[in-house]
């Protein structure tokens, strides 16, 4: 009977683990991905329908646009997403100058750049401001380009509808993040049981090697386009 017991103990605990691992990121089963600055190119871009590369920052002080990535990237079969990251919204004419001759430039360079992804954490009740910020960039942009933002899990839960709505008339997509530097944020499922309020196409940005597990509802949502994994070194 202890024999029997014992068995039984180990199976499950074998069942628990495999279920464990099975809400672990596996980069191999997505095809579109964040590749950031010093993150080392992995085998599975080869299988990349979509790429969101880092390109640069956005800095304050001065407010200049910083290059981040040491040459331009020459990516083939994939869609390419130029991603600036954010620290200020009061751009001087000459940082929306180098942004538009960086997309030109990589596209020169033989790459299918279809769209600017600016990362940047705007705060939740600042929503509004955001989206007049993003209204101008879209004015400026070639009618060709799409415009994304990544998104914060708080958004989807306590944003204010009507700046909900006003980033929807200015984006193309967001991706919200359900993690926070290199760590899955604790009850990302609770933040996205309301994302029927987000009226804008989204993605869920997951992390390499990191926790996921759909929330009940997320495949049949309207807005929902699929995901995108950052990637990590020492991940697959």
């Amino acid at each position: 009977m202890r024999r029997l017991v014992l068995a039984l103990c180990l199976a499950l605990a074998g069942v628990v683990g495999a279920a464990t691992a099975d809400i672990r990121v596996d980069a191999r089963h997505y095809d579109a991905f964040w590749l950031w600055a010093g993150v080392k190119p992995q085998p599975v871009l080869a299988m990349a329908r979509r790429i969101y590369i880092l390109q640069g920052q956005v800095g304050r002080d001065p407010v200049r646009l910083i290059a981040q990535r040491p040459a331009i990237p020459r990516i083939r079969g994939s869609d390419v997403w130029m991603v600036v990251r954010v620290e200020t919204l009061r751009w001087p004419p000459q940082v929306h100058d180098q942004l538009l001759g960086q997309l030109a430039r990589w596209r020169a360079a033989g790459n299918r750049v279809v769209g600017l992804q600016i990362d940047f954490d705007a705060r939740t009740r600042h929503l509004g401001d955001y989206a007049i910020f993003l209204k101008d960039l879209r004015r400026r942009l070639p009618a060709d380009y799409r415009l994304g933002i990544t998104g914060l899990l708080d958004w989807s839960a306590n944003g204010d509808p009507a700046g909900l709505d006003a980033l929807a008339g200015s984006v193309d997509e967001v991706v919200l993040q359900i993690y926070q530097g290199r760590r899955v944020i604790p009850g990302y499922r609770t933040y996205l049981a309301r994302l029927d309020r987000l009226k804008i196409p989204f993605r869920i940005g997951l992390l390499q090697g990191g926790e996921w597990e759909a929330p009940e509802g997320l495949p049949t949502n309207p807005n929902f386009r699929g995901y995108v994994v950052f990637l990590r070194n020492g991940d697959r």
